[in-house]
Formats: C-alpha cells, sequence, structure tokens
C-alpha cells in the first residue's frame, strides 16, 4: 500500500520496529526525500527529450 506521496507503507503486520504515525519532522524528511526524487526524475526526463530530439 502506498500513501498521499508514493510512499510505502505498511499495514498489518509488517516486521519489526514499523511504525503507523510518524512525527510532523519525519514527514517533512520524508516530503523533502520525495521532492528531491521528483526533481531528479525531471532532469532525467530532460535528458531524455534532448537524446530523442537529437536522434531524430
Amino acid at each position: 500500500m502506498t500513501d498521499t506521496f508514493g510512499f510505502r507503507r505498511c499495514v498489518g503486520m509488517c516486521g519489526y520496529g514499523e511504525r503507523s504515525y510518524l512525527t510532523k519532522d519525519e514527514k517533512i524528511e520524508m516530503l523533502k526525500e520525495y521532492q528531491d526524487n521528483l526533481e531528479k526524475e525531471a532532469k532525467g526526463v530532460a535528458e531524455r527529450i534532448k537524446e530523442l530530439a537529437k536522434a531524430a
């Protein structure tokens, strides 16, 4: 199961140390990591478009 921001969340018995509730600071950190990943993905997409445009 994933939450609103695409992070995997555990449902039920997921293993050792899994928590259901995160602190505000933990949520902020997760969102910053998610934003960083999106920015990297956008950069990769832009690079791929340039590659394809040169090959055309």
